[in-house]
């Protein structure tokens, strides 16, 4: 028999969907997923591979409160380079089982409702994360709902704008274009084509839970003109209410910024 606070919950819920109907919404959201360490040992009581476990899963609840707000793009930053050099070997280890085992083999399912794409420096992960996130990629490609949700695992944002200009001059080059050539006609442009989200808009919104108020490296270039939205609860207690009032803020701001 579901619970007074249950209720309220839902309707509250059904109050929050009602009143963002019609208002601008973020064509692409960035999720810094941070917190799931610190839910396991605060709030749930378990270990820390449940916690991230947890925090993984709950990724899906997300790309479902997208598709009910018609959101078309996602991304979700995992984890950091920093993270897989700082964390003990048995935390991280756990961690690319759970992205293999949670992430990676749902998003492989057959009639995929989301192009998966994937953002980090995948030759640093285990080669069985590696493979598992390319299929997962490859498995997706055929998707045509126009949803793409864009994994950063082992990802930092200044190494991607390192590796977009890498790419960058690495195509001038064979293009048979000196230096001197390149930096006289160099466009940002030429730079976003070379970046992970190519061919996606900007970053529109950033949602940050567990209360920490930084970007932590993630979406250097695209994040540029973004909202900031930071949330107290750590990840795997973010519910879909802390989602529609995120959206909620970010019309609101969008309004004023037009008047």
């Amino acid at each position: 028999m579901p619970t007074i606070s249950n209720v309220l919950y839902r309707a509250y819920t059904r109050r929050l969907r009602k009143a963002l109907a019609g208002r601008p919404m973020p064509g692409h959201v960035g999720l810094i997923i941070d917190g799931n360490r610190r839910w396991a040992r605060q709030i749930a009581k378990v270990a820390v591979s449940e916690g991230h476990r947890s925090g993984a899963e709950h990724i899906f609840d997300l790309m479902s409160w997208c598709e009910s707000a018609g959101i078309r793009h996602v991304t979700v930053f995992v984890c950091s380079a920093e993270n897989l050099a700082r964390r003990d070997n048995e935390e991280v280890a756990n961690l690319m089982a759970i992205i293999e085992d949670t992430v990676a083999a749902r998003l492989s399912e057959p009639e995929p409702r989301w192009q998966v794409h994937l953002a980090g420096l995948l030759d640093l992960l285990p080669d069985s994360t590696s493979r598992a996130l390319k299929q997962a990629e490859q498995a997706s490609s055929s998707c045509r709902t126009g949803r793409h949700v864009t994994l950063c695992v082992g990802y930092g944002g200044r190494q991607e704008i390192v590796e977009a200009v890498r790419d960058l001059l690495a195509d001038e080059a064979a293009a048979g274009r000196g230096l001197a050539e390149v930096a006289a006609g160099l466009q940002q442009a030429d730079i976003a084509r070379h970046l992970v989200t190519a061919g996606q808009p900007d970053c529109d919104l950033i949602i940050r839970t567990s209360g920490e108020q930084r970007m932590s490296n993630f979406l250097l270039w695209q994040a540029t003109g973004a909202d900031l939205h930071f949330c107290d609860c750590y990840w795997p207690a973010f519910r879909e209410v802390d989602f529609l009032r995120a959206l909620r803020d970010y019309a609101a701001r969008t309004v004023r910024v037009a008047l």
